[in-house]
Parts: C-alpha cells; structure tokens; sequence
C-alpha cells in the first residue's frame, strides 16, 4: 500500500541569488511549484512576494527542487 505524508513537504520553490550562490529563499510548493500562500507565515509570505519581485533583479528564476531532507 502507498501512503502518502500530507504534512510532510516534498518539494520547495528555490529562488537562488543571482550575486551570491550560497544566498537565497526557498518555499514549500507541490510538484507544479505552486506555493501555498495561505500556509506560510506572514515573514514567509512576504519573502515569497519579496523573491517573486527581485526575480531578475537580485534573483535567478525559480526552479522546483526536492525538499531537503532535516
């Protein structure tokens, strides 16, 4: 039987910096890269629309990765 973990993230939404590759945001999405605004805390809610406006800017597109593993 397959089961599937609701609670557990299985992938983010990575913004990486454009000028700095250790920099960056990431944000739990689903395999399509939609985020959950709905679910983020306000601080998270306003890095995502902050990385969502800086994309190009100060921030490389988007890309949908596997969540890291904690």
């Amino acid at each position: 039987m397959h089961r599937r973990h609701h609670m557990v993230t299985e992938y983010e939404l990575r913004f990486q910096s454009l000028f700095d590759s250790g920099r960056g945001f990431a944000f739990p999405c689903d395999p399509m890269g939609q985020v959950d605004l709905d679910k983020l805390s306000d601080r998270a809610r306003n890095n995502y629309l902050y990385a969502r406006a800086m994309v190009g800017r100060e921030l490389a597109c988007p890309a949908v990765k596997p969540a890291a593993m904690h």
